[in-house]
């Protein structure tokens, strides 16, 4: 088992910023300040202390984030990732609070932002992100979970370089099948392609999982 960074380990900052987000909505809350990393000068993947120097994140870096300010108060690091049909992934910090699954996550959509801690397995927690993930291209085909202790000492929490061992990492853990209708899928994919019509930008936010986001 790898243990926690010192409090000494971090800078000033950092502290100051972990000390003022002991929860996951806290920490949800201070991820959607961020704006989100666009890749614009090309492909990312940055540590807390890059994401925190940069201000800025996408969704893995978000979580990654996520996962060293709570871990600092006691969660696991923990990570989700979503495999879709258009290889467009997902990844979300995971955490159980009450013996229920929530989310944290940081996205261009709403949808795939954070989850009250509401659900009871991870496939139920996984499910609830089918529909908002839904656009032009995507659909979730699987989801597998990983604790970044598995790692080992390999430092996804300071490294100022970019850290794709993790990309290639949550590409070869196991993924469990979310099976769905194509029914189901067709139906969602028009639906977001009327609204696209009517709103070319924008988050849709009528979905039945809108209750337990966590924004």
């Amino acid at each position: 088992m790898w243990n926690k960074p010192e409090r000494e380990a971090f800078t000033s900052r950092e502290r100051k910023l972990i000390e003022a987000h002991r929860t996951p909505l806290q920490v949800q809350r201070f991820l959607r300040t961020i704006p989100y990393n666009w890749e614009l000068e090309g492909g990312t993947l940055r540590s807390f202390r890059e994401v925190m120097r940069r201000n800025t994140a996408h969704c893995l870096e978000a979580a990654l984030a996520a996962a060293v300010i709570l871990e600092q108060h006691g969660f696991p690091p923990l990570l989700l990732s979503f495999e879709s049909k258009d290889l467009l992934d997902h990844v979300l910090f995971v955490f159980k609070e009450r013996g229920r699954w929530g989310a944290i996550g940081r996205s261009r959509d709403l949808g795939l932002h954070g989850r009250k801690p509401h659900f009871r397995s991870l496939r139920d927690l996984a499910w609830s992100y089918f529909d908002t993930y839904v656009d032009y291209t995507g659909r979730i085909l699987g989801y597998g979970l990983t604790n970044l202790y598995d790692l080992g000492g390999y430092d996804w929490r300071f490294s100022s370089r970019n850290m794709w061992k993790i990309e290639n990492y949550l590409r070869e853990i196991p993924h469990q099948p979310l099976p769905s209708s194509d029914k189901r899928y067709e139906r969602l994919l028009e639906r977001y392609k009327e609204f696209r019509k009517r709103k070319p930008t924008g988050h849709l936010t009528d979905y039945e999982s809108r209750p337990h986001w966590m924004l």
